[in-house]
Order: C-alpha cells, then sequence, then structure tokens
C-alpha cells in the first residue's frame, strides 16, 4: 500500500515554527498508532541558503520535481506578504492544484495559495493581522477573519502559527478519524481540538477568577457530558449569573455554553464510533444527546456526514 506523501515546502525566510510543526507532525514514525503512517519530505523552492526565524539555515533534500508526486503540500508563511511568490513557485501550485494534490497553507502561507487563484471563489482564513490584506488584494476570495482554519476539501488554510498546529491535527483526523487524531495530539501535550475562532485570542481584559471557574466548568462537563445541563444549572455550578457565563463562553471560545457542550458531545460520539460494538443508542446516552434522533441531527450538522458513514470510515478492526 503506498503511503500518503506529505512534502512541506522550504524557502527563504522560512517561518520556523510553522515548518517545525509541519516536521513533527508528519516526520515521526508512529508505529504506536497501528496504520499506515504518512511519508515525508522538505522540498526546496527556490536555490540558495535557505534562512529560517532564529539565525539558523535549512538544507532541503529534495527539489521541486517531488511535488509531481505529493498527495498534501504543505506552505508555511511566506516571508512577506507583499512579496508576489517566484512564478515558477505559483505554476509548481497550480499544477498540484490541477491532478488533485491537498494544498494547505498557515499564515502568510496564504499567500502563495491566492497569488497562485487556486482559492478563487472559496472560503480561506490567515492570521488576523493579514485578514483585511488578504480581502482587499484579492476580493475573489471569501476571507474568514475569526475562523482558525478553514478546510474546502482540496484547499486547507490556517490562521496564526499555533493554529496552523490545529490544521494539521485535523488533517490526521480526517485522514485517520478522530481516535488517532486524539492520540497524536496527546503525544504533543495539546488539544485534539481547539473550538472557537481567532476572536478568542486578541487582547480583552477577564478577571481571573471568572476565568478560573470557567475552565474548571469545562473540565466537569467534559467529564459529565451525559447530564441534562442547562445553561442555569452550568452558571449554578460556575458561580456565576447565566448572562455571564454567555458572556465568558462567548469570549473564550466563539460559542455560547449550550453549543460548545453539543461539539464536546459530538467529539465524543466520533471516538465512540470508532469502536464497531458500541451501538449508536448507547453513545446516545453515553454522549449526553438522549436519543439517537438528537444525535444524527447535531452529528450530520457538525461533522457534515452520519453516524453510519464515519463509523464505516474510521472504525479500527
Amino acid at each position: 500500500m503506498k503511503k500518503h506523501l506529505v512534502v512541506a515546502l522550504a524557502y527563504d525566510q522560512l517561518c520556523t515554527f510553522e515548518f517545525g510543526c509541519t516536521v513533527e507532525l508528519f516526520a515521526l514514525e508512529r508505529p504506536e498508532l497501528g496504520v499506515h503512517w504518512y511519508d515525508f519530505a522538505v522540498c526546496a523552492v527556490e536555490e540558495g541558503p535557505i534562512r529560517a526565524a532564529g539565525g539558523i539555515t535549512v538544507q532541503a533534500p529534495y527539489t521541486p520535481e517531488l511535488l509531481a508526486l505529493a498527495d498534501t503540500i504543505i506552505i508555511p508563511g511566506w516571508r512577506d506578504a507583499d512579496e508576489l511568490p517566484p512564478p515558477q513557485l505559483l505554476e509548481w501550485i497550480r499544477a498540484a492544484h490541477a491532478r488533485g494534490a491537498r494544498l494547505c497553507s498557515i499564515c502568510s502561507g496564504v499567500f502563495v495559495l491566492a497569488a497562485a487563484g487556486v482559492l478563487d471563489g472559496q472560503r480561506a482564513t490567515t492570521h488576523w493581522h493579514y485578514a483585511e490584506r488578504l480581502a482587499r488584494r484579492y476580493p475573489q476570495i471569501d476571507v474568514q477573519s475569526d475562523d482558525l482554519y478553514v478546510d474546502n476539501g482540496q484547499v486547507i488554510t490556517a490562521a496564526g502559527s499555533a493554529a496552523g498546529l490545529d490544521m494539521l491535527l485535523h488533517l490526521v483526523r480526517r485522514d485517520y478519524g478522530a481516535k488517532v487524531g486524539n492520540m497524536v495530539a496527546q503525544r504533543l501535550v495539546v488539544a485534539p481540538h481547539r473550538e472557537g475562532g481567532q476572536a478568542q485570542f486578541l487582547p480583552r481584559p477577564m478577571a481571573q477568577g471568572e476565568q478560573g471557574r470557567l475552565s474548571k466548568l469545562m473540565d466537569w462537563l467534559r467529564s459529565h457530558p451525559e447530564r441534562p445541563h442547562t445553561v442555569a444549572s452550568m452558571a449554578e455550578r460556575a458561580a456565576m449569573s447565566p448572562r455571564t457565563l454567555q458572556r465568558q463562553f462567548q469570549q473564550a471560545t466563539g460559542f455560547g455554553p449550550i453549543e460548545w457542550l453539543i461539539r464536546e458531545r459530538v467529539a465524543i460520539v466520533k471516538e465512540m464510533l470508532e469502536q464497531p460494538d458500541v451501538p449508536l443508542t448507547q453513545i446516545a446516552e453515553r454522549a449526553g444527546f438522549g436519543s439517537e434522533e438528537s444525535l444524527r441531527h447535531h452529528f450530520r450538522r457538525l461533522a457534515a456526514t452520519t453516524p453510519g458513514a464515519y463509523r464505516k470510515r474510521f472504525v479500527l478492526t
């Protein structure tokens, strides 16, 4: 069975953190996962020394010819949002897109995809610092300035540097399912999925006491999803008024408390669906949906597929 080849682009003034996240996700052997893990390579798309942030130099072993074989291409932050990428690089991106390769950008790397024209008529995101500039320069792109990442199927874009890690874990979940994605996240000591958008990371004062109570409430809700939670019961447990709870959830996650809880429950359902012998009725009860009908409704809304189709794709046998 041919392995899925992930190729990271390297160019002068490379963004070290974003490049490093890509290497960490895809370059390491992970035999403990029990899946046919990726092949990984780094491709230099221009000649000369490749200097990276922090005063280091990267020596890439492969030339752009490898892009013709890549299944997924990762574009770290582009060195200057105001500098048009080299025409040859844009041609390679267009050729990869035309043959069906998956293209992924992190932060300002979206400007490479935008210049290549592969985002025309699609949704995309980038760091909030660049969002207005991207929308102004490429009005044919529907810029989602608050999203951590946007998945259009073949083309996926991520916001700031750390959001690139969210996107890369999303790719693992998409390729191998929630259980494998969660295992990789555990090894990285990061959350397998962050809810909310970039707005939660903009400077905003929050009382320390409220922040601590909200965090404890979230941990408790994750441990007790099966209970019949309401805004009132959550507010009482957090020692907040319902109005304050609504405000704090919105600021911290981008969602109200009920929507946040539903998304947590759907994440639990995904993990349980990867166990082939657990009936859907039991999953609905454990996740707190109460009925199969409620589970199916919210799962289709958030996962864009049915529980049965998800289980068929990701069940581990």
